[in-house]
């Protein structure tokens, strides 16, 4: 028994005739994600490198969404998340969600005690 994949992405908004079309049509939406990210990265705009919010630049969150919605994205369409159970599709999510900002933040600790020991100089210890 065969089946059906939705042909439809976010909510119904857009809805395609054939598989081929939908891959085609996400396919486009990944691209936009990722030439917004390349163009800001090349841009640097002032206002989202000159701010900061929790001891990181605006620049990096927007780094930090876009990719995690890139992710999301994948998973949900790439990976049929959306024809799953709801326990799965909730057991997979939520449990990437929660490890994804784990991961964030020891990176964040991480990143910012090495930022003090090359701003404060090198610690030497004496064996």
């Amino acid at each position: 028994m065969a089946h059906e994949h939705k042909l439809e992405i976010f909510r119904g908004a857009l809805k395609f005739k054939s598989n081929v079309s939908k891959i085609w049509g996400v396919f486009v939406v990944l691209s936009i994600v990722t030439t917004v990210e390349v163009a800001l990265g090349i841009i640097r705009p002032d206002f989202l490198v000159d701010h900061h919010f929790l001891a990181l630049r605006l620049l990096n969150w927007v780094f930090i969404i876009l990719t995690l919605f890139k992710a999301y994205y994948i998973t949900w369409d790439f990976m049929h998340m959306r024809d799953e159970t709801a326990g799965l599709r909730r057991a997979v999510i939520w449990t990437s969600i929660f490890l994804i900002a784990y991961l964030v933040t020891l990176i964040l600790i991480e990143g910012d005690y090495i930022f003090e020991v090359y701003k404060n100089g090198f610690i030497k210890f004496n064996f």
